[in-house]
């Protein structure tokens, strides 16, 4: 069970392995360095440790602060009380980032809704009217027949 457990909350392996030979070769652009199993392992497990106790510091922010839904400034703040201040400002700069790229895909998925919303008021009324016409042209049948409307 602890095995099952241990394989869930792993990073996933090519993507540790990626980001550690990305940053080792910006350090050291000209040698290729490998990483063995043992090492990939570390890296693993530390970022892992690491997840945990920023969320958990986070976690406590955002309780303190009488809330259920954690957000970006809880895990800033947590970076802050967890003394890894060096973290910030590159943090600020990714949120930012990411921000200004789903401000545009929000913008337009707000103008598709209103489209669609104006669309659908528009086509409202004329069904009503449809449905309107259908019921007198009934009615005007009942009337020619001799009878009152709506009795048949």
């Amino acid at each position: 069970m602890e095995k099952v457990v241990a394989q869930i909350e792993e990073l996933p392996r090519a993507i540790v392995r990626r980001v550690v030979k990305d940053k080792l070769s910006e350090c050291c652009p000209d040698y290729d360095i490998n990483l063995q199993k043992d090492s990939l392992l570390a890296f693993s497990e530390s970022a892992r440790i690491f997840i945990h106790y920023l969320s958990a510091t986070a976690n406590d922010i955002c309780k303190e602060s009488k809330r259920q839904t954690m957000n970006a400034d809880d895990v800033l703040k947590a970076l802050e009380e967890i003394e890894f201040p060096e973290f910030i400002a590159p943090l600020k700069a990714s949120l930012d980032e990411f921000r200004k790229k789903n401000a545009g895909k929000k913008a337009g998925a707000s103008k598709a809704k209103e489209v669609n919303k104006k669309r659908k008021t528009e086509e409202e009324p004329s069904k009503k009217s449809g449905a309107k016409s259908k019921h007198s042209k009934g009615d005007q049948n009942n009337e020619d027949k001799g009878g009152a409307p709506g009795n048949s």
